[in-house]
């Protein structure tokens, strides 16, 4: 009996992941199909338990539900629980487990380009729901220090006092990370700044990166945001946001199937299929 899969949130329609998904089930000769589900908040209770009904296999939850579907769910992995929103659902012998992938999807990424994390001095721009998962995700990869700046510090420091994961932190406002860009060996951006339509809009000012460091945003539509033009300009090294989308999405596949999959046929669907939205 073919296996059903799926992604569900609001908006869905413009969904890269059921090619990019659908491809890798063709790739390893498995019975399984995945699907988009519109689901909008005031229907998200009753979507999760037609699921469960039907036996759905696993589905990807993306904006708007992931905080609110975890309690939902009949069991959340501790890594989702303490990043506080599920990204990944398997259905374990008629039970939901909640898993997050993001964060770890997106270091597995930023691992292509530099190999080894510890060490690394970090500044972080945001604080918002996918800077919490990098974060963590970050901290557990054992960087020596990472620094988070935000236009509500407030929030950041939220951020920092809930993480399982001890590393070195301060938090400041976005002038006075300007001031200090020299002092940092990759700077990561992981708010929607700069995504299209408003590709002409930053963050902050590059004018103090140091030329050696790394420059990572998690926006991959353009695909050169101004943020990474801007460091590229100064000699840095730069990567978009492709890779942490790649990935978050193999290790759900790999939770699903126990088989993790072809990265680089998944990037090279995703590059296809450019002028939708990531999830």
């Amino acid at each position: 009996m073919k296996k059903l899969y799926g992604v569900m949130g609001d908006p869905i329609s413009h969904s890269m992941s059921p090619v990019m998904m659908n491809d890798l089930f063709d790739l390893y000769e498995m019975d399984a199909a995945y699907v988009p589900f519109h689901v909008t908040s005031d229907g998200l209770e009753t979507a999760v338990k037609g699921l469960k009904a039907i036996g759905v296999a696993g589905f990807n939850v993306t904006v708007p539900h992931k905080t609110d579907i975890m309690p939902l769910l009949d069991e959340i992995d501790p890594l989702a629980k303490a990043i506080g929103a599920v990204n990944t659902v398997k259905n374990q012998e008629g039970k939901l487990i909640g898993y997050n992938t993001d964060g770890r999807g997106y270091v597995r990424g930023l691992k292509e380009e530099i190999p080894s994390l510890s060490g690394q001095t970090v500044l972080m721009i945001g604080a918002g729901g996918a800077a919490r998962g990098i974060y963590f995700s970050m901290a557990e990869a054992g960087v020596k220090r990472i620094d988070i700046c935000n236009r509500t510090p407030a929030k950041a420091v939220e951020l920092m006092k809930t993480c399982p994961f001890p590393v070195e932190t301060e938090v400041f406002t976005i002038e006075k990370a300007e001031e200090r860009l020299e002092q940092y060996d990759l700077l990561i951006q992981t708010t929607l700044i700069g995504m299209a339509p408003n590709i002409e809009e930053a963050p902050l000012s590059l004018k103090g990166i140091k030329p050696a460091s790394f420059a990572s945003d998690i926006i991959y539509n353009p695909l050169e945001t101004k943020f990474l033009k801007e460091a590229s300009s100064a000699g840095a090294r730069t990567q978009n946001g492709i890779e942490m989308f790649v990935y978050q999405g193999a290790l759900a596949f790999e939770i699903w199937t126990g088989l993790f999959p072809d990265t680089e046929r998944m990037k090279e669907n995703v590059l296809k299929q450019l002028g939708g939205y990531p999830c």
